[in-house]
């Protein structure tokens, strides 16, 4: 080989070294980039999870319990009785999952823990009528037997391989949810900061609503008293009574209740007003005016 053609290979040896350098660095560069990515994912779903606690605790509902997983850590949970043959399994896997004995048709003796709630692996897969899950081979060449899944058909056949996931579009899918699950909470504390009476309403609005449907029901009450008092029932000192201090009273902490308990939100930032001066004014000035318009209404149909 001449001298030119060592040269030619020592040039492309070396730019195959830059190469790989260039692409070790890139590929470097990528999975530092991952990493931030998968940081800021974590930050971000740890601080939603908080906010989800807190909207829970707003509203009153409790964490569910994570109930344990079937047969993982419950005693006996692996001595259940296995399928039987009557119910179109092969007689030879009758009652794989609950003993190891040889004499259920596997030949060999079960390995420890196939009988005893542990998992049984692919010794327990149900095969065919003939063979166990795995055939038998000679001594010398059962290093060389791989693992086979069997098929529904009863045919044993190589297992999969998991297929392999990008990771840079698993995290842009994980930031599109957590974008996602961003909108939602933002809408759910939309929603919590509304009161559930009168939701759209302004909070003055909701107030002299309030105060006037109580005062309005106290008149009610107003009417009926002097409709009682007409006829006997109540005497003029105990209308008057109720009239000027008892119902306005009464409709005044009736609206206050109201606005207390339907009027606030689910989650509000300090006190919610209740507005008590203008409550007490309508409550208190609503009540005598529904008697003063009962008179006129009597007289001038007189």
């Amino acid at each position: 080989m001449s001298f030119e053609e060592y040269a030619a290979l020592a040039r492309q040896l070396a730019e195959q070294r830059r190469t790989g350098e260039r692409d070790a660095a890139a590929e470097s560069e990528r999975r530092r980039g991952l990493h931030a990515a998968v940081d800021y994912l974590h930050q971000r779903l740890t601080a939603q999870g908080h906010r989800l606690d807190q909207l829970g605790r707003a509203i009153n509902v409790d964490q569910p319990a994570t109930a344990p997983a079937s047969g993982v850590g419950q005693p006996g949970a692996g001595a259940a009785p296995g399928p039987s043959a009557g119910a179109g399994w092969p007689a030879s896997t009758a009652g794989t999952g609950s003993t190891g004995d040889s004499t259920a048709g596997f030949g060999p003796p079960a390995a420890p823990g196939s009988g005893d709630g542990g998992p049984a692996g692919a010794a327990g897969v149900p095969g065919r009528a003939d063979v166990g899950a795995y055939s038998q081979l000679p001594v010398g060449d059962a290093r060389l037997a791989l693992p086979t899944a069997v098929s529904p058909a009863g045919v044993g056949v190589p297992a999969q391989r998991a297929t392999a996931v990008d990771p840079t579009v698993e995290l842009e899918l994980a930031r599109r949810l957590a974008d996602e699950a961003d909108r939602h909470g933002q809408q759910a504390e939309l929603l919590a900061q509304r009161p559930a009476l009168l939701p759209t309403w302004s909070p003055l609005a909701r107030a002299v609503a309030v105060y006037s449907a109580s005062g309005a029901a106290a008149g009610v009450l107003v009417l009926t008293l002097v409709l009682a008092s007409g006829v006997g029932l109540v005497d003029g000192f105990t209308l008057g009574a109720w009239i000027c201090a008892g119902l306005p009273a009464v409709a005044f902490f009736g609206g206050y209740l109201v606005l207390g308990r339907w009027g606030r939100p689910a989650m509000v930032v300090g006190t919610p007003p209740r507005y008590l001066p203008l409550g007490f004014l309508i409550c208190f000035l609503l009540v005598p005016m529904a008697y003063c318009g009962y008179l006129l209404l009597v007289r001038g149909l007189r």
